[in-house]
C-alpha cells in the first residue's frame, strides 16, 4: 500500500467508494423495498438491473459525447448527478420513480468512474499512475467489502432510504473535495466522436477488452454462485456463506491496493498475464478445496477476490497507454467497465441455464476456470504480438 503524493486521488476514491456501495447495496434492501412498494422481488429485483443496465451501456455513450475541453466538469457534473440521484432515490415514494432515479445513478457512477482514472492519471506523475489507479479501485473495493454491510446495518435500523442517504453523505463530501483541490486537467486533442467511436477498430484496446470480459465472465460471474457451491457440500451446507464473501472481498481490497507498486515496476500485459492464470488457478481450486474441508476454501477465494480486483490496475494503465496520444483514453475506461458489467451478466445467464440443466454446482467453478484460461491465453498472444512490434520498430527493414 501506499500514500499518494497528490491528496486530490483521495477525493475521488471516496467518490469511488460511494459509488461501489451503491452498486452492491441494492440487492441487500431488496427484501425491504418488496415490502414497502408492494411489489414481487422479481420486480424489485428490476433496480439492481436499471442501475447496472444504465451504468454498462449508457456511460460511454456519455464519455464519448464529453467535449475534450470539459474533463473537469464532466467529472464534477457526474458526480453531481450521482449524488442528486441517490438522494431522489431516498426520497421515492413509488417504485417507478425509484427506478428512474436508480438508472440515472448508474449513469453518473459510470461516467464517474471512467473520468476519475483518468484524472487521477493526468495529474499523477508518469511513475505514480499505476498506484493512483490501485486507490481509486481500492476505494470501490472498499465500498462493496466495508461500505455495503454497514449501510445495509443502518438499513435495518433505520429503512432501506437510510443506505442511500449514506451513499449520498459520502458522495457530497467528495464532491466537496473536488471541488476545492481538483486540479484543472490537461487539455486532451479535441476528436470528433466519429473518432472517439473508431477506437474500437484498435486491436490493442479490443485484446485488452476482450480480456476483462473473459475475467469478468469468470470472476463476477461464479461470485453469484458461491452459496450454491458451499451448499453443495455436506460439509459447506452446514456455514453461512457471509465469511466466505467476506474473505473474497477482504482480497479483493488488498488487491486493488497492493498491485499498484507492481503496476508501476511490471510491464502491464505480462502483470495481466500471471493475474489471468492465478484466476484460473483458483477458480479450479474452489471445488477442490472444498472437498477436502469448507474451511480450506477460503484460501482460494480470498486469491480469486484479491487478482479478480487487481486486474482492472494494469488494464485500465494500458488503456490509457494506447489511447495516450488519441486523448479518448477516458472513453476506453469506460468500455472496459461496461465490458466488466456485461460479462458479469452472461457469467450468471450460463450459470444459472447449467443449473436449469441440473448440472452440478462444480461445474461452474471448472466452468469459470476454463474461461479465464482462454483469457490468460488471449493475453500470452498479446504479450508475444506486443513484443514483435517492439522488435520490428527497434529493427525496421
Amino acid at each position: 500500500m501506499f500514500k499518494s503524493k497528490n491528496p486530490t486521488v483521495y477525493f475521488i476514491a471516496l467518490g469511488a467508494f460511494a459509488l461501489g456501495m451503491a452498486s452492491y447495496v441494492t440487492a441487500g434492501l431488496l427484501p425491504m423495498i418488496e415490502a414497502d412498494f408492494s411489489v414481487p422481488v422479481a420486480i424489485a429485483a428490476q433496480l439492481v438491473t436499471a442501475f447496472t443496465l444504465a451504468y454498462g451501456l449508457g456511460s460511454p455513450i456519455f464519455v464519448a459525447l464529453l467535449p475534450a475541453h470539459m474533463q473537469r466538469t464532466g467529472l464534477l457534473l457526474a458526480l453531481v448527478l450521482f449524488v442528486l440521484a441517490n438522494a431522489a432515490s431516498a426520497l421515492s415514494v413509488d417504485f417507478t420513480t425509484l427506478l428512474i432515479f436508480r438508472s440515472i445513478a448508474g449513469i453518473g457512477a459510470g461516467v464517474y468512474l471512467a473520468t476519475g482514472i483518468a484524472a487521477s492519471a493526468a495529474i499523477s506523475p508518469a511513475d505514480q499512475r499505476g498506484k493512483s489507479i490501485a486507490v481509486i479501485m481500492g476505494g470501490m473495493a472498499s465500498g462493496t467489502v466495508l461500505g455495503v454491510p454497514l449501510s445495509l446495518l443502518l438499513a435495518e435500523r433505520f429503512g432501506w432510504a437510510s443506505a442511500l442517504w449514506l451513499v449520498t453523505g459520502l458522495g457530497a463530501v467528495a464532491l466537496l473535495g473536488l471541488l476545492a483541490r481538483l486540479p484543472r486537467l490537461p487539455a486532451v486533442r479535441a476528436t470528433p466522436l466519429k473518432a472517439k467511436l473508431a477506437l474500437l477498430a484498435d486491436g490493442q484496446v479490443t485484446i485488452i477488452l476482450l480480456v476483462s470480459l473473459l475475467a469478468a465472465i469468470a470472476s463476477l460471474g461464479m461470485y453469484t454462485f458461491v452459496a450454491p457451491l458451499l451448499a453443495s457440500s455436506e460439509q459447506g451446507a452446514s456455514y453461512s456463506v457471509m465469511p466466505f464473501l467476506w474473505a473474497w472481498g477482504v482480497g479483493g481490497v488488498l488487491g486493488s491496493f497492493l498491485i499498484g507498486p507492481l503496476a508501476d515496476r511490471f510491464k502491464g500485459p505480462v502483470l495481466t498475464l500471471w493475474i489471468m492464470v492465478i484466476l484460473a488457478v483458483a477458480l479450479f481450486l474452489l471445488p477442490v478445496s472444498l472437498s477436502a474441508g469448507a474451511w480450506l476454501m477460503m484460501l482460494p477465494i480470498g486469491i480469486w477476490g484479491a487478482v479478480g480486483w487487481a486486474l482492472q490496475v494494469p488494464q485500465n494503465n494500458e488503456l490509457l497507454k494506447a489511447r495516450e496520444q488519441q486523448g479518448d483514453g477516458n472513453l476506453s475506461i469506460a468500455l472496459n467497465e461496461s465490458a466488466l458489467y456485461l460479462g458479469s451478466a452472461i457469467g450468471a445467464a450460463m450459470g444459472g441455464l447449467l443449473l436449469l440443466q441440473e448440472w452440478p454446482v462444480w461445474v461452474l467453478a471448472i466452468s469459470a476456470a476454463v474461461v479465464a484460461g482462454f483469457g490468460a491465453l488471449l493475453q500470452l498472444f498479446n504479450c508475444k504480438r506486443q513484443s514483435a512490434t517492439a522488435r520490428l520498430s527497434a529493427h525496421p527493414s
